[in-house]
């Protein structure tokens, strides 16, 4: 059984340096893995692309989304060769927005495919266990985020608040969401984003009289 577990084991942990936090968008909180680090890490295993390992591009296609939008799709079948053997291929599927809608408009973006058939190649090498801590130790990917509950409000947001409704001369009772018995710990059931836009109101309030 050890020996089934040799390929996952030498890709499983990407370096620091190909790792880049996401802060931003739907997709805030995840983990962007560098590509280049999955094409070297292939190359170290099988050697280069197109010899040890290669993909083919099996389908490339659009789908309509809400408002004009537009999802491009590629799949592609991932080899690669064991004791000199080629393996079955390896499916992966992936997209990309083609037409999306911004502040601007609909904007389109030419790289969409290319975007797309980068994701569908992660896609098969995560089969492989390519950057499997990442995704083991987070727990969650693009798939899942539209279920994850908002982000419970920081300590430190809460004092903020509590700090500035003080200055204002208001008692903690008075404090919307939570009552003085847990001021200055998390509210149960106020997020990051709500405490912050009591902040932004309260800063604008008359002080109590």
């Amino acid at each position: 059984m050890s020996d089934n577990m040799t390929l996952y084991n030498a890709v499983r942990t990407p370096p620091p340096e190909a790792l880049k936090a996401i802060t931003g968008g739907r997709l805030k909180g995840m983990t962007d893995i560098n590509p280049m680090w999955r094409i070297k890490t292939m190359t170290e295993q099988f050697g280069p692309c197109g010899d040890g390992w290669w993909y083919t591009i099996d389908n490339l296609w659009t789908e309509a989304g809400a408002g004009g939008e537009i999802a491009a799709f590629a799949r592609i079948s991932l080899y690669y060769r064991i004791n000199g053997e080629v393996v079955q291929p390896v499916p992966g599927v992936g997209g990309s927005m083609l037409v999306s809608k911004e502040k601007s408009g609909l904007y389109t973006d030419d790289e969409a495919y290319k975007k797309a058939i980068t994701d569908a190649l992660s896609v098969a090498c995560k089969a492989l266990g390519v950057a499997a801590d990442v995704y083991w130790q987070s727990d969650r990917d693009k798939y899942n985020t539209r279920q994850e509950q908002p982000q419970t409000a920081s300590k430190a947001a809460v004092d903020k608040l509590s700090q500035l409704w003080r200055k204002k001369g208001y008692t903690d009772d008075q404090l919307p969401g939570w009552s003085s018995k847990n001021m200055g710990n998390t509210p149960d059931k106020l997020t990051e984003d709500q405490v912050n836009r009591l902040i932004k109101a309260v800063e604008g309030w008359p002080d109590a009289t």
